[in-house]
């Protein structure tokens, strides 16, 4: 188990992506902790993943308020001592699937505002924690829109790209206190509702199956095939191990290929 005996905070734990990484750690061993702001589907959640022999704790967090943040992490401490990895996939509220020069400037902004501000109140908590306990693992998600430009992505690039670079700031500035910050790039996984379902519109459009529509979508990448949210989950396992504690400041490429470093 390559966490074994690491306590990890989930925030955005009830999400198609950090109910995925969630999983992957119990599974890796660790003693995991979700968060987010709604409890109910936490409950619902955590209650499956203890039924494989997980030891989940669940807790109601808003990442928008820095006391919030700070709250919660010292509950989970008080649950079972100091936090050696942190992942957020909190929501960003991206507006997807308009012009740039459509959108009002207080829904483009919007993803960039929420990822920077969910970052800075987790990542600067959490950093300092770590930092006084030993070290330990910050972990994002980001997508490819991070550094190519496509149309109609809103904010969401923008957004991805500025919570990359803070991640590196924060890495540079928190490493020698032994915080790793990294991040995993994702292409948008078929198996995610949000992406299922667009992909499911654009196939009924085209008069071909969804199968069809994966191969279409990923006939240019290496792999011909687009990242599962598990093996997305797989590759934060991997930058949360000790396996990749020469890495910081730093993505893994779960992109299947569609971008080549």
């Amino acid at each position: 188990m390559l966490l074994k005996g690491k306590t990890a905070i989930v925030y955005g734990g009830s999400g198609a992506v950090g109910g995925a990484v969630a999983s992957a750690f119990v599974r890796e061993g660790a003693v995991v902790h979700l968060a987010a702001r709604g409890r109910e589907r936490l409950e619902a959640f955590a209650e499956e993943l203890r039924a494989k022999g997980g030891t989940v704790h669940v807790g109601t967090v808003d990442a928008l308020d820095r006391a919030s943040v700070e709250a919660h992490l010292q509950d989970a401490i008080g649950k079972g001592g100091p936090i050696n990895v942190v992942f957020s996939a909190i929501d960003w509220g991206d507006a997807q699937g308009t012009p740039i020069i459509d959108l009002e400037y207080d829904r483009f902004i919007m993803p960039v505002e929420r990822g920077l501000k969910s970052w800075f109140n987790i990542g600067a908590t959490t950093a300092r924690h770590m930092g006084e306990n030993g070290g330990g693992a910050i972990l994002g998600i980001t997508a490819n829109a991070a550094r190519e430009a496509y149309t109609e992505m809103g904010g969401f690039g923008i957004a991805c790209a500025a919570v990359e670079h803070y991640l590196r700031h924060l890495a540079a500035e928190n490493g020698p206190k032994g915080v790793r910050c990294c991040w995993v790039r994702s292409p948008g996984s078929p198996d995610a509702p949000g992406v299922r379902e667009a992909w499911l519109i654009h196939a009924r459009e085209k008069g071909i199956t969804f199968e069809e529509m994966h191969a279409e979508v990923a006939k240019d990448t290496p792999l011909r095939r687009i990242s599962s949210l598990g093996q997305v989950a797989d590759a934060v396992v991997l930058l949360a191990s000790d396996l990749a504690s020469s890495m910081t400041a730093t993505l893994a490429n779960a992109t299947g290929g569609a971008q080549v470093d």
